[in-house]
């Protein structure tokens, strides 16, 4: 048993992984204790990763038209969500999307496809879209989501260059038949280790918010661990109109912020991202939370639009982070001394104070 947050990462860093007990625990910390425990995450998230954020752009290849029931999601069948709906982007299409994300600051691009999982036609699309990619940004860094994959198909996205494949478990195995009856838990998890055996860097997270008990919270991210995934999303429902989670509001920002704090400490070594829903349920923790994760997606998602680009990249710089890759030949900090500027250092932000033109002593309506 811990008595204090700072307690449970040095046991983390002494190489002692927290148990599904205590990982219970730190998600029912009070509001008045959160930042003792974020401030514990950061610890962890700098031992691996110093001060800097990897940025990740989604390009949606396919859209909606999709026969599977997954409950959360906006391109389900059936689904009554006004979202996109479009068949394959060409290479050029994809690429042309891409090079947005690239140019942002992104070090990976994900490439997404709607459907229960793609036909050999459509690898060689999407392997074709690789090959286009890589030869115009050989470091760029590629991750495939294209659903269920059968026999050999990770194979062959691994040898036209793509570096990870995504495929979420979403939530407990317990929980698993609340929010889809088309596919099976199993199923997810057996595509994730046809990536693994492709040699494909496992990319696996969760989606919170759906309902679940902090128990199957735990479960969810205790078989996240067992699977070795490299990259952790912790995606936040976004209760779309027209699908059977719409309306369910469970999440609070602090609850957000735990529920990230409490995946860095199962999985202190792994890239942490906070993806989708993120402002929509962190709000204004969100640079907060940047001392806990190391990762999140610039832009927009699937269907949905997200922060501005530019919100979230100044959003990294006014936190005190770099762009991982942003600065060639930069070492990323190894210390924490090394991460500490001098107190009052003076920072010309090229800015004008804004001067009051509203409320007391105008006819204008006060900023309230």
């Amino acid at each position: 048993m811990f008595k204090k947050f700072n307690d449970l990462a040095d046991r983390t860093l002494n190489g002692e992984p927290v148990t599904p007990e205590e990982a219970l625990q730190l998600l029912e910390t009070s509001d008045q204790d959160m930042l003792d425990l974020v401030a514990a995450a950061a610890r962890l998230r700098r031992e691996y990763f110093g001060m800097t954020v990897k940025v990740n752009y989604l390009v949606n290849l396919k859209s909606g038209l999709c026969a599977e029931d997954c409950g959360y999601c906006s391109q389900r069948l059936n689904s009554g969500a006004g979202i996109l709906k479009y068949s394959w982007l060409t290479p050029d299409q994809a690429v042309e999307q891409a090079q947005h994300g690239i140019k942002g600051g992104a070090s990976r691009v994900c490439l997404v496809a709607s459907g229960r999982g793609p036909s050999n036609r459509e690898v060689n699309t999407v392997t074709q879209t690789v090959e286009a990619l890589k030869e115009q940004h050989p470091g760029v860094e590629v991750c495939a989501c294209l659903g269920l994959l059968k026999d050999g198909q990770a194979e062959t996205l691994s040898d036209a260059g793509v570096d990870a494949y995504n495929h979420n478990l979403n939530t407990a195995e317990s929980n698993y038949e609340s929010i889809c009856s088309t596919h099976t838990y199993q199923d997810r998890v057996d595509t994730v280790e046809r990536a693994k055996g492709a040699g494909l860097s496992p990319c696996s997270g969760l989606i919170v918010g759906m309902r679940e008990t902090d128990e199957q919270l735990v479960e969810a991210l205790f078989a996240l661990r067992e699977l070795n995934s490299d990259s952790v999303p912790v995606n936040f429902l976004m209760p779309f109109e027209g699908t059977p989670l719409a309306g369910t509001w469970q999440l609070s920002p602090q609850k957000c912020l735990k529920i990230l704090a409490v995946v860095r400490f199962v999985c202190p070594d792994k890239e942490i991202r906070m993806a989708g829903g993120r402002e929509m349920h962190l709000r204004s923790l969100q640079p907060l939370a940047l001392h806990v994760v190391n990762s999140l997606f610039l832009g927009d998602y699937l269907t949905s639009e997200g922060q501005a680009a530019k919100a979230d990249l100044d959003m990294i710089a006014d936190a005190g982070f770099t762009v991982l890759g942003a600065a060639p030949g930069a070492d990323a900090p190894t210390s924490s001394e090394e991460m500490v500027s001098e107190p009052y250092e003076k920072v010309d932000l090229g800015l004008e104070p804004a001067l009051r033109r509203r409320g007391a002593g105008t006819a204008v309506a006060p900023n309230a």
